[in-house]
C-alpha cells in the first residue's frame, strides 16, 4: 500500500424486506459499535444533500448509511470485524481511498467475504 491516507468505507443497508425504522436501527447499531472501535478514526451518519421539503423526522441524514474513516494500517481488522457483524445483511460497502472509489454488494457471508478480499486487493493495486 503506497499511501498513508485514511479509507473510507460508506456502509447502506440495503435489505428489501426491512422498512425505513429497521434499517436506521441497524445503521444506529452499527455506529455505535464503531465508535467503541480504536481502530477508527471517524464515523457517521450519512446528511442527505438534499433533503424533502419539511422533512424533520430524521433529521436530514440518509436512511440506513453511515461512513467510517480508518488508517490503511487498520483496514484488515476494520473489515474482520465488519465481516463478523455483518455477514447475513444485505448490504453495498463503497471503498475510497487515493482518489479511487470501488463500490461492493453484498448479501451472505461468502460475497462479503469476496467483497472485502476485492477491496483490500482494490487498495493495494
Amino acid at each position: 500500500m503506497q499511501d498513508s491516507s485514511n479509507i473510507t468505507l460508506t456502509i447502506a443497508f440495503t435489505d428489501p424486506d426491512l422498512d425505513d425504522e429497521e434499517l436506521e436501527a441497524q445503521a444506529q447499531t452499527l455506529l455505535a459499535q464503531l465508535k467503541d472501535l480504536d481502530e477508527v478514526e471517524t464515523v457517521d451518519r450519512v446528511r442527505d444533500p438534499n433533503p424533502p421539503e419539511g422533512n424533520k423526522a430524521i433529521g436530514g441524514i440518509l436512511v440506513g448509511l453511515l461512513t467510517a474513516e480508518v488508517s490503511v494500517v487498520n483496514f484488515k481488522k476494520l473489515c474482520g470485524f465488519l465481516g463478523d457483524r455483518l455477514g447475513n445483511k444485505p448490504i453495498e460497502l463503497e471503498v475510497e481511498a487515493n482518489g479511487k472509489k470501488l463500490k461492493v454488494k453484498a448479501s451472505s457471508q461468502a460475497e462479503l467475504k469476496a467483497a472485502i478480499e476485492a477491496a483490500q486487493k482494490f487498495l493495494e493495486g
